[in-house]
């Protein structure tokens, strides 16, 4: 129960702030808590962000006593590495490469290619076939998609 409460007032702090929860996580034992939050937004999250919301996320902890034990709390963005979870989350990324796993029917595909857009719910990617030398634009439903990342390119 203290794991829900928790979620909820954190979500809840997160929202307020402007962001959004991307993954939570209480670890640990009754003498050493380990609180993890990770938050993203439509624009970047820098470390002062993060430094604010967990002193504003500190501060409800103690004043309401929602933990009785000592903890510790870390606040950050998922990092680029992890898959995007919330279409919000794609704004900030168009123009970059993505691989993408999505439901086509009843069939799993992938795709590669860069986000150019997005119209409501659908994700619209230039995917440069091989043989052609003019790229396609192809549209994804963001329930569709089963998993996306971002690619790092150098």
């Amino acid at each position: 129960m203290e794991k829900e409460i928790l979620k909820q007032e954190i979500d809840s702090i997160v929202s307020q702030e402007g962001f959004f929860l991307i993954e939570f996580i209480l670890r640990g034992d009754k003498k050493q808590r380990i609180i993890e939050v990770y938050i993203d937004g439509k624009e970047a999250v820098t470390s002062s962000v993060c430094a604010e919301l967990s002193r504003i996320i500190k501060d409800k902890i103690e004043s309401e006593q929602l933990i009785d034990s000592n903890y510790r709390l870390d606040v950050s963005s998922p990092g680029i590495e992890r898959p995007l979870k919330f279409l919000e989350q794609y704004h900030k990324h168009i123009n970059r490469n993505f691989e993408v796993h999505y439901q086509a029917g009843d069939e799993k595909r992938k795709i590669e290619g860069k986000l150019i857009r997005i119209d409501g719910d659908k994700l619209i990617f230039e995917v440069k076939p091989k043989s052609a030398k003019v790229p396609d634009e192809y549209e994804i439903n963001f329930k569709d998609i089963n998993k996306a990342k971002v690619l790092i390119s150098f």
